[in-house]
């Protein structure tokens, strides 16, 4: 699927933020919308409490399975929206270093939310994605 996104940056907005302004793409079959991804364990326990970094690091494994299973991969990812339940920008940086490292090169267009309160006890990172499989 690499190559039927196309990551979309423009020189008349800031070259600072660390992803791309837009995704396009082409030549889709399916479109694949995960629900908002959580850092429970395999018992649907919220793992570390208090904890964003090891959170998002759950986040992004449950990411993975349920793009899986849907035949995705981080790769075929369009989109992003990440929630953090804080009030402070340090916890927001902490969750987008780990969940930005998770994507690496692939810096998809993204929104980083804080927000009052996430549906799980001691949850403090959420992330929701769309990706996009190819035409075979």
């Amino acid at each position: 699927m690499r190559d039927a996104i196309d990551l979309i940056r423009t020189p008349l907005l800031t070259d600072r933020a660390p992803y791309a302004y837009a995704a396009v793409a082409s030549d889709v079959r399916k479109l694949v919308f995960t629900a908002g991804a959580c850092p429970l364990d395999e018992h649907g326990e919220t793992v570390a409490a208090g904890d964003v970094a090891a959170q998002a690091e759950q986040v992004m494994a449950n990411l993975r399975v349920a793009l899986a299973a849907a035949g995705a991969d981080l790769t075929d990812v369009v989109k992003t929206t990440v929630y953090v339940a804080t009030t402070d920008r340090e916890d927001l940086t902490t969750a987008w270093e780990v969940i930005s490292g998770h994507f690496g090169a692939h810096d998809v267009p993204s929104t980083l939310l804080g927000v009052t309160v996430l549906g799980y006890r001691d949850q403090l990172v959420e992330v929701e994605a769309v990706a996009a499989l190819r035409t075979t």
